[in-house]
């Protein structure tokens, strides 16, 4: 296949390079990645400056396109510009930490799939709890695996996969567990603090959630030692209230 591989960490993380590894061994595969970490800033595009990119090598001998805007925007301009041939699918990341709940919203990682999708191009984003890249080979190669089965199943148009795996190697996971997204609002928290010269700043954290109440939650699925793939939809439309509102009409004046 012809594969485009992104991320939100950024063109040098070590598991973007993980995934071009397992895949370049038998596909065709280019890298269009931020040219600097942009994690957290969700489905944002750049607007009001110019996107620039630069060929660039990694490692001496690997080569891609490093991008000075974020995951939406290489997915974009891959797509649109600096892939002569259109890919066959999308992959984004290996991100070091888990999407899943409600930080689906937040990752870039997620919103680069997501962006694919849109696009009508089949996509997967890839994460694992674990920090820096203990157990990203792994997690590379199941991706590739997942990617082939895909292929033959077929996504629908504005569909992607959501792959979550847990810190663990391969030989001590569970399983697959097919997940929903959870829903539960972490606990969040600002602390507060002063700079030397006495303004006051913040830094946001949260607590993440540790403890479920359904089997078929994603989080549960990597608490349990299962590897989590959500099936996402860009139509965030509710459909349930849109049926229970068309009953119900409304005027145009009070």
């Amino acid at each position: 296949m012809r594969v485009l591989l992104t991320n939100d960490d950024g063109i040098h993380a070590p598991g973007l390079w993980a995934l071009h590894q397992a895949f370049s061994a038998r596909h065709q595969v280019t890298v269009v990645a931020p040219d600097r970490e942009r994690s957290a800033v969700g489905h944002g595009i750049t607007l009001h400056q110019p996107i620039r990119f630069e060929n660039i090598r990694v490692n001496g001998s690997l080569g891609g396109f490093a991008v000075n805007g974020t995951p939406a925007d290489c997915v974009k301009l891959g797509l649109a510009e600096l892939m002569d041939t259109p890919p066959e699918l999308v992959v984004s990341g290996i991100n070091p930490g888990a999407n899943v709940g409600i930080n689906v919203n937040y990752s870039g990682t997620v919103a680069a799939a997501k962006e694919a999708a849109m696009a009508g191009v089949p996509a997967m984003a890839v994460s694992i709890i674990a920090p820096g890249d203990r157990h990203v080979d792994d997690a590379a190669r199941f991706a590739e695996s997942l990617s082939l089965q895909v292929k033959g199943w077929g996504l629908p148009r504005g569909t992607f996969l959501n792959v979550n795996f847990p810190d663990l190697p391969m030989n001590e996971i569970r399983g697959v567990r097919w997940s929903r997204q959870g829903t539960g609002i972490f606990a969040q928290h600002f602390e507060k603090r002063r700079d030397p010269r006495d303004r006051i700043y913040y830094w946001q954290g949260c607590d993440g959630q540790t403890a479920y109440d359904q089997s078929d939650i994603d989080g549960a699925a990597l608490g349990d030692r299962y590897i989590s793939i959500t099936p996402i939809k860009c139509d965030m439309t509710d459909y349930d209230t849109l049926r229970e509102l068309s009953r119900r009409d409304v005027p145009l004046t009070p």
